[in-house]
């Protein structure tokens, strides 16, 4: 017994490639797999062309400035197949006479993507119809003011089953 203690097995270059082929096997799957589900979910693109976009730069933040300057608030609603939008001014007054568009679909993909038209609900309420599944969904609403104003925003909101 003592003399296995002293004298242990010898660790061969066997054992030394079975350590490595374990070692460099694991990071390998590992990516692989990461690899497979970066490619089955969102492309990541948000411009086609990043160095145009940065051309634009100080317009789009002027007309940001713009947007928020007008303080108007947009609630998002989903229920019975309408999607409805309730449009205030900074006062807390409805919007009435806006044009109001959204592009909605899903945050991680463009797969359910779909543009809506609102038609006016009165005391400033807009509706479309549409069919969401439940989940996670993003609005990016578009909106033209009675006097030429122009506003968007993101919401994003959770339709439950």
């Amino acid at each position: 017994m003592l003399g296995r203690i002293f004298n242990p097995p010898k660790f061969t270059g066997w054992h030394m490639l079975g350590v490595l082929g374990l070692f460099f096997g694991t990071i390998i799957t590992v990516n692989m797999t990461l690899a497979v589900f970066a490619a089955k979910t969102w492309t990541g693109l948000v411009v086609q062309n990043s160095y145009v976009e940065s051309q634009k730069f100080n317009a789009v933040t002027e007309a940001r400035e713009q947007e928020a300057a007008l303080g108007w608030k947009a609630r998002l609603g989903y229920g019975e197949e309408m999607l409805k939008v309730d449009l205030h001014d900074a006062e807390g007054n409805p919007v009435h006479g806006a044009q109001v568009r959204a592009k909605v679909g899903r945050p991680a993909h463009e797969n359910d993507d779909r543009q809506l038209e609102f038609t006016r609900d009165g005391n400033g309420a807009y509706d479309a119809a549409t069919q969401l599944a439940p989940g996670l969904w993003q609005a990016d609403i578009t909106v033209a003011g009675p006097r030429g104003e122009q506003w968007r925003r993101s919401v994003r909101f959770h339709v439950k089953d």
